[in-house]
């Protein structure tokens, strides 16, 4: 039979290793929060690009000289 000393110590110990777990997975998402941050000024630098150098509709572009 376990004592209320007994019960006291397997809560304790159940406690701790879920906060372990919490603070891991803290960790985790935080990460994951700058990898995003990352990603998106990568792709935000990458749509500024396309929109300035993107080609034109054929019905839009000069023709050449020789025209």
């Amino acid at each position: 039979m376990h004592t209320n000393e007994d019960r006291l110590i397997n809560i304790e110990m159940a406690l701790t290793q879920q906060q372990k777990m919490l603070d891991e997975l803290n960790s985790v998402v935080i990460e994951q929060g700058h990898r995003i941050e990352v990603l998106n000024k990568q792709n935000q630098y990458l749509l500024n690009i396309l929109k300035q150098e993107t080609v034109k509709p054929q019905s839009e572009e000069t023709p050449p000289p020789h025209y």
